[in-house]
């Protein structure tokens, strides 16, 4: 039976008295692991550059276990060559170590990439071709649509990496036990176990450590309208609905276009168009009397005679120019013989 790269090591840490955790930054080791794919697709699309007669795929089998062995070796050597680079370094000179695993196993992996590079690459314009990132990139992809190197067996090669070249223990756990029953223990609360997040729809791996982090940007956590609507929703809908269909979203009144120049909360439309409906009116009648070329004291005229009407309150109903033009359209057409006479 295969054993995974955490049992291998378990068995190898046993030998040498005492259990390692290996739990790492969720978040970084997959992090890694995408970095592994686009590394290998480098190396694979450099080496074959300008050759006709080997294709990328015939040579990512072979040049995978190399790239694992040289990054095995290198990020294994990484701890005393930080420390030997440092007492080597010249005094008042300080040497500038990256903390970051990521940065450091893709400084690793563009070394094997330049090893792996043949003459073709070397000497043309290739490394600066849009044509090479673009076949690195589709290669990646077909690579991961292919499951040629599973998304889990690369996370487990990349906590290895990462305990490697963690000098700080800033991204790994590093407890040991004596033990297998009491590293069992310690797992079930290593605040680095790995978890999914809890919210529905969102299956995200990270680790405990980082829960409360990643729930605080979750974009399907169901949160409160951030505008105090009263609203509970997806975050990732958020902007949507505060800007199409929040409550208290502001607004500006629907007779803008013909003159009120009002802005509001949406929950206040009914409101507004109540108290400013004489306003309102008026600013219709303009528009529906214009080509009589009616001067100001004879639309107001004409207001007067719709406000002693007993459907002016009515009137307010309408939220938009169309609807309330068309209500005193007919009104006016109601009342036409009365004030006639």
């Amino acid at each position: 039976m295969d054993l995974s790269i955490t049992e291998l090591q378990l068995i190898k840490n046993s030998t040498l008295l005492h259990f390692d955790c290996p739990n790492c930054d969720s978040e970084l080791v997959h992090k890694v692991a995408q970095l592994l794919l686009t590394g290998l697709a480098t190396a694979c699309i450099d080496n074959t550059a300008g050759d006709p007669f080997r294709s990328y795929a015939s040579v990512a089998v072979p040049l995978r276990k190399e790239m694992v062995n040289y990054l095995t070796e290198r990020s294994q050597k990484f701890i005393t060559e930080s420390i030997v680079g440092t007492a080597e370094a010249v005094p008042d000179q300080q040497v500038e170590v990256s903390d970051d695993p990521a940065e450091i196993i893709s400084d690793f992996m563009d070394e094997f990439a330049n090893l792996k590079r043949n003459l073709f690459g070397r000497v043309s314009g290739w490394l600066l071709s849009e044509n090479r990132e673009d076949k690195i990139d589709d290669f990646a992809q077909d690579m991961e649509t292919d499951s040629f190197w599973p998304i889990d067996r690369r996370e487990g090669i990349s906590a290895i990496f990462i305990k490697n070249v963690d000098l700080k223990r800033k991204f790994h756990c590093g407890e040991k036990y004596e033990s297998a029953d009491k590293l069992h223990e310690h797992m079930s609360e290593c605040t680095y176990r790995k978890i999914i997040c809890e919210n529905e729809g969102c299956r995200a791996k990270l680790s405990a450590f980082s829960k409360d982090e990643h729930d605080d940007v979750c974009a399907y956590k169901i949160v409160e309208c951030e505008q105090k609507c009263g609203d509970r929703l997806l975050r990732r809908d958020m902007d949507r609905h505060c800007i199409t269909v929040c409550k208290i979203r502001m607004v500006n009144c629907p007779f803008y276009q013909i003159g009120c120049e009002s802005a509001f909360v949406q929950s206040e439309l009914a409101k507004h168009c109540e108290d400013f409906l004489s306003s309102h009116v008026l600013y219709v009648l303009k528009v529906v009397h214009k080509r009589e070329g009616l001067n100001e004291d004879e639309l107001e005229a004409h207001r007067h005679v719709l406000k002693e009407s007993d459907s002016w309150k009515d009137l307010s109903e309408a939220r938009d120019v169309r609807s309330l033009s068309w209500a005193v359209k007919d009104l006016e057409a109601k009342l036409k013989r009365p004030v006639s006479e």
